[in-house]
């Protein structure tokens, strides 16, 4: 006779509004087990009766067969007994919201192939609706106030169910069975089209004319799942440049969003890897090599990357689906240095500026989330591509980090740019979708609302904030936290970099850690960037650096790079006739630029000293011609690899020298001096000079792992971007022997530093 028995099961993932509990309902049944399943603030948890090898094969099904969306964390018997439950059939029953919350918020997702087939079959009840969804697909993070993942803990409660909708939602069978979301043109969310004169059009009539506006060349301002985008047709230069003059954005490439597949093939070359990521779920952005020609140069000057994305909206589908053009440029909704707008009134009170008309919708955005920007990397010496996120935002966040050790209940609120926030809970990290920089109110107002959001969410009541220790980045001076009452930790920009990297590869252990950023306040007082450290969560030495280089007017030599060129070049070759001599572009200079700028820096006058390797790749892009004035964050160094076409190829670099304790680069600018007055290409110096980069991080590297026994390197910090920069130092570290860790999860700039700022704090806590 077969053996009965009665399971408890605790499954914890990503396992609520993703169709897992209607996913558990027909496997019990398929088993013929009687029993139940439901939601709780930790999961799913189900109770389930019938033979121990149905059970068996059952538990093991739970992850095995798991729903797409679904991220299965733990399948877990909490007890079993011996004999079979009193229930008679396998029920859903409704959600517990009591106990902690550990269930995995769901992200938001594309629309599935079911509900696309159906928006586009006039037989079909949901033909052409804009917000069909069901529980494989639809907005998730974006809407939701509270977990449990129910319906009256979303944006959606506003809307009642029509009987027809209701019985689909209430039918384990259905589809849509507790799709929270789900919806018809009977009882949802509508469109709207509203222009500057106050005329509003509704439903189909508002996307008709939409697609009219698009076709005449203007600007329409479309909000979507997690924000607002401008949007115009991609092939027309003239509303591209207009989008352009609008938004203030003369250089920094637009992202684009295509029909399909085959549209995305027509305008980049695509690896099967990279069609598999740009078609995944998330529907990310995907940076991909441009066809020559494909798109109109001004939708991505000067780069041969462009940013690509597929529909993640019913109502992009149906944009792209009858504009008459496939491809259409799609970015943020802001106003420029501003978050991107997600509300309503807010959209129709600012966007204007820009849009020649807003299409809207009345279903509420709880959580601002921009795109997600990602980009795959192969070379033939590494083992699989190399995934790289630029930004992390919709279709990922917030999902945790798992760092495989229990922390303290923390909150870390980044850095100054790109900016994201971080909680801690038992071995996750909650980091936040992007935020932004941090340069005014609203920005800073939805850095403090994004972290009480998710804190809200999870029911997390962190006992210190941790900061990043510059003294004039706005959250550490200002410590306005939600609610922590421990006094503040503060973390070294650099080591929060390591320790971000170790975390989410889950290294333990003394490590050697290539920091190449921008800047960050060190622990002398001075400004770093070009840094080797070793250590690990608890403390860190500084091994050696780069020299350090005059940042000529402070911060202002970040926006006009040609301030760092000239001194470099002074450093190099010591007067500014000299240098006019090594560098033409010096010479294009104003006589009396160039002398203000030779004294500022001879003097000291607002000059500070900064080993900076973003400000090097600055100064080098800035001598060669290629960017003299940035109108956004990294544009030189961008510009400068953009020569380089993605060809990864090394080839013989220019060489630094090495004092003690010291990467001296001026043995590097001579030899770009030479090589410029011998008319070698731009791109074989900028070749040259990546390739020299490379060799020297490889070879400090190999000394400080001779000289501590260390073999573990991570690469961090905004310049590993840098697709040139990065691979071919994993290579060449693997060469050396060394294991070498990226960023895989979190961007390697400051958008994944809050993470590092955690684990750091932790261990303080612990000392």
């Amino acid at each position: 006779m077969t053996r009965q028995a009665t399971w408890q099961i605790r499954v914890t993932g990503v396992v609520q509004g993703v169709g897992y509990r209607p996913f558990v309902y027909k496997l019990a049944r398929e088993r013929q087990l009687a029993g139940w399943v439901r939601n709780d603030p930790e999961g799913v948890l189900i109770e389930a009766s019938g033979s121990e090898s149905a059970l068996e094969l059952f538990s093991a099904e739970l992850s095995g067969r798991a729903p797409e969306l679904a991220r299965v964390d733990r399948v877990a018997a909490l007890s079993r007994s011996a004999g079979r439950s009193a229930a008679t059939s396998f029920d859903i029953v409704h959600s517990e919201h009591s106990g902690q919350k550990v269930a995995l918020v769901p992200a938001d997702t594309h629309v599935c192939a079911d509900c696309l087939a159906e928006l586009r079959d006039p037989a079909d009840r949901r033909y052409r609706y804009p917000f069909i969804n069901c529980t494989n697909c639809g907005p998730r993070y974006s809407i939701i106030r509270a977990l449990p993942y129910d319906r009256s803990q979303t944006t959606m409660r506003s809307f009642d169910m029509c009987a027809t909708c209701d019985a689909e939602y209430r039918n384990p069978m259905s589809r849509r069975f507790h799709a929270q979301p789900n919806a018809c043109a009977d009882c949802g969310p509508r469109l709207f089209l509203a222009d500057r004169d106050g005329t509003v059009l509704e439903d189909q009539e508002a996307l008709r004319q939409c697609v009219l506006e698009l076709a005449a060349g203007r600007v329409v301002a479309v909000k979507s799942v997690g924000g607002f985008h401008l949007a115009v047709d991609a092939m027309n230069a003239e509303s591209v440049a207009l989008l352009r003059a609008r938004k203030r954005r003369d250089s920094k490439p637009f992202a684009v969003m295509v029909r399909d597949l085959a549209t995305a093939h027509r305008v980049v070359e695509l690896s099967a890897a990279e069609e598999q990521l740009l078609r995944s779920p998330a529907r990310p952005i995907l940076l991909a090599r441009k066809r020559p020609g494909a798109v109109p140069e001004g939708v991505a000057p000067r780069n041969p990357n462009l940013g690509v994305m597929l529909p993640s909206a019913p109502h992009h589908h149906l944009l792209l689906d009858e504009s008459g053009s496939d491809i259409l440029v799609m970015t943020s909704g802001n106003v420029s240095g501003y978050p991107i707008v997600h509300r309503n009134e807010d959209a129709l009170g600012h966007l204007f500026e820009i849009a020649d008309v807003i299409l809207y919708h009345n279903r509420e955005i709880e959580s601002r989330v921009d795109d997600s920007v990602v980009r795959l990397s192969a070379h033939p010496d590494l083992d699989g591509a190399v995934l790289t996120f630029l930004r992390r935002g919709r279709g990922y966040a917030p999902y945790p980090v798992e760092v495989g050790r229990p922390l303290s209940p923390l909150v870390a609120y980044g850095a100054e740019l790109k900016t994201t926030v971080a909680l801690s809970a038992g071995s996750r990290v909650y980091l936040s979708q992007h935020i932004g920089d941090l340069k005014n109110d609203e920005t800073f107002a939805a850095h403090r609302q994004t972290a009480a959001h998710l804190a809200s969410l999870y029911d997390l009541r962190p006992a210190a904030g941790v900061y990043d220790m510059h003294p004039e980045f706005r959250t550490s001076r200002a410590q306005q936290g939600i609610g922590e009452p421990g006094a503040p930790i503060f973390v070294q920009h650099h080591h929060a970099h390591m320790a971000a990297c170790m975390a989410e590869n889950q290294l333990t252990g003394p490590t050697i850690g290539v920091i190449f950023d921008g800047a960050g306040y060190g622990i002398d007082g001075t400004i770093w960037g070009g840094e080797f450290l070793v250590g690990d969560f608890e403390r860190f030495d500084r091994a050696t650096h780069l020299r350090r280089l005059a940042l000529i007017g402070g911060d202002q030599a970040v926006r006009e790079p040609d301030r760092t060129g000239v001194s470099i070049a002074l450093d190099t070759f010591g007067s500014i006739d000299a240098a006019v001599r090594a560098f033409p572009e010096i010479g294009l200079l104003e006589p009396d630029r160039r002398h203000v700028y030779a004294t500022m820096r001879a003097r000291g006058i607002n000059s500070p000293e900064v080993s900076s390797m973003g400000r090097l790749f600055d100064g080098v892009a800035a001598l060669l011609g290629v960017c003299a004035r940035a109108e956004y964050e990294a544009q030189g160094p961008i510009e400068l690899e953009g020569l380089l076409n993605r060809d990864l190829a090394m080839v013989a670099g220019y060489e630094f020298a090495y004092p003690t304790g010291e990467v001296d680069f001026r043995p590097l600018i001579r030899a770009i001096a030479a090589d410029l007055a011998a008319d070698v290409a731009l791109d074989e110096i900028s070749r040259r000079f990546h390739s020299g980069v490379v060799a020297m991080v490889a070879r400090q590297c190999r000394d400080i792992s001779r000289a501590t026994g260390i073999r573990q390197v991570v690469l961090s910090g905004g310049v590993f971007l840098n697709e040139f920069l990065l691979v071919n130092c994993m290579v060449m570290l693997e060469r050396e022997g060394l294991e070498v860790y990226s960023h895989r999860q979190v961007p390697p700039n400051d958008g994944g530093i809050a993470l590092g700022q955690l684990l750091v704090a932790d261990r303080a806590q612990r000392e």
